[in-house]
Protein backbone atom coordinates (compact mmCIF):
# COMPACT_ATOMS: atom_id res chain seq x y z
CA UNK A 1 0.00 0.00 0.00
CA UNK A 2 1.10 3.54 -0.77
CA UNK A 3 0.47 5.89 2.13
CA UNK A 4 -1.25 9.25 1.82
CA UNK A 5 1.31 12.01 1.17
CA UNK A 6 3.78 9.76 -0.69
CA UNK A 7 5.45 11.26 -3.78
CA UNK A 8 4.08 9.42 -6.83
CA UNK A 9 3.78 9.75 -10.59
CA UNK A 10 0.39 9.41 -12.22
CA UNK A 11 -0.62 8.93 -15.83
CA UNK A 12 -3.53 11.03 -17.05
CA UNK A 13 -5.28 10.64 -20.40
CA UNK A 14 -5.63 14.15 -21.84
CA UNK A 15 -7.36 13.19 -25.11
CA UNK A 16 -8.97 9.88 -26.01
CA UNK A 17 -8.37 8.48 -29.51
CA UNK A 18 -11.79 9.70 -30.71
CA UNK A 19 -10.95 13.26 -29.61
CA UNK A 20 -7.57 13.52 -31.39
CA UNK A 21 -7.16 15.92 -34.32
CA UNK A 22 -7.88 14.46 -37.75
CA UNK A 23 -4.75 15.89 -39.40
CA UNK A 24 -2.13 14.08 -37.29
CA UNK A 25 -0.16 11.01 -38.45
CA UNK A 26 -2.06 7.71 -38.24
CA UNK A 27 0.51 6.29 -35.76
CA UNK A 28 -0.28 9.19 -33.45
CA UNK A 29 -4.00 9.23 -34.12
CA UNK A 30 -4.53 5.67 -32.82
CA UNK A 31 -2.97 6.47 -29.44
CA UNK A 32 -4.53 8.51 -26.64
CA UNK A 33 -2.65 11.68 -25.66
CA UNK A 34 -1.25 11.16 -22.16
CA UNK A 35 0.70 13.15 -19.62
CA UNK A 36 2.60 12.14 -16.52
CA UNK A 37 2.29 14.24 -13.39
CA UNK A 38 4.16 14.02 -10.11
CA UNK A 39 2.76 14.94 -6.74
CA UNK A 40 1.79 13.74 -3.28
CA UNK A 41 -1.12 11.28 -3.22
CA UNK A 42 -4.08 12.62 -1.33
CA UNK A 43 -5.25 9.25 0.00
CA UNK A 44 -3.87 5.77 0.60
CA UNK A 45 -3.69 3.84 -2.67
CA UNK A 46 -1.95 1.07 -4.57
CA UNK A 47 0.06 0.99 -7.80
CA UNK A 48 -2.32 1.04 -10.77
CA UNK A 49 -5.15 2.69 -8.85
CA UNK A 50 -6.90 5.92 -9.87
CA UNK A 51 -5.93 8.64 -7.38
CA UNK A 52 -5.72 12.40 -6.84
CA UNK A 53 -2.34 14.03 -6.29
CA UNK A 54 -1.35 17.50 -5.20
CA UNK A 55 1.61 18.91 -7.12
CA UNK A 56 4.31 21.15 -5.67
CA UNK A 57 2.51 24.21 -7.03
CA UNK A 58 -0.79 23.17 -5.44
CA UNK A 59 -2.53 21.79 -8.55
CA UNK A 60 -4.83 18.81 -8.02
CA UNK A 61 -4.58 16.15 -10.75
CA UNK A 62 -6.21 12.76 -11.17
CA UNK A 63 -4.79 9.67 -12.82
CA UNK A 64 -3.44 6.15 -12.50
CA UNK A 65 -0.45 5.66 -10.17
CA UNK A 66 2.44 4.39 -12.31
CA UNK A 67 5.45 4.92 -10.04
CA UNK A 68 6.19 5.43 -6.36
CA UNK A 69 8.81 8.01 -5.38
CA UNK A 70 10.00 8.60 -8.96
CA UNK A 71 13.41 10.14 -9.51
CA UNK A 72 14.77 12.53 -12.10
CA UNK A 73 16.91 11.07 -14.86
CA UNK A 74 18.14 13.84 -17.17
CA UNK A 75 20.41 13.22 -20.10
CA UNK A 76 21.45 14.98 -23.26
CA UNK A 77 22.03 11.63 -24.96
CA UNK A 78 25.17 9.82 -25.98
CA UNK A 79 28.35 11.48 -27.19
CA UNK A 80 28.18 12.57 -30.84
CA UNK A 81 31.62 13.23 -32.33
CA UNK A 82 30.23 15.28 -35.24
CA UNK A 83 29.03 18.01 -32.89
CA UNK A 84 31.89 17.98 -30.37
CA UNK A 85 33.71 20.89 -32.05
CA UNK A 86 30.75 23.15 -32.80
CA UNK A 87 31.66 25.66 -30.11
CA UNK A 88 35.25 25.94 -31.33
CA UNK A 89 34.14 26.26 -34.95
CA UNK A 90 31.59 28.95 -34.07
CA UNK A 91 34.26 31.01 -32.28
CA UNK A 92 36.53 30.75 -35.31
CA UNK A 93 33.73 31.91 -37.63
CA UNK A 94 32.99 34.95 -35.44
CA UNK A 95 36.65 36.15 -35.47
Amino acid sequence: MIKKGTWVEIEEVVLEVKDRASNIPIETKVTPLKCWIRGNCMENCVLGEYVEVKTNIGRIAKGIVVEVEPGYYHTFGKYVSEISNIGIQAKEMIK
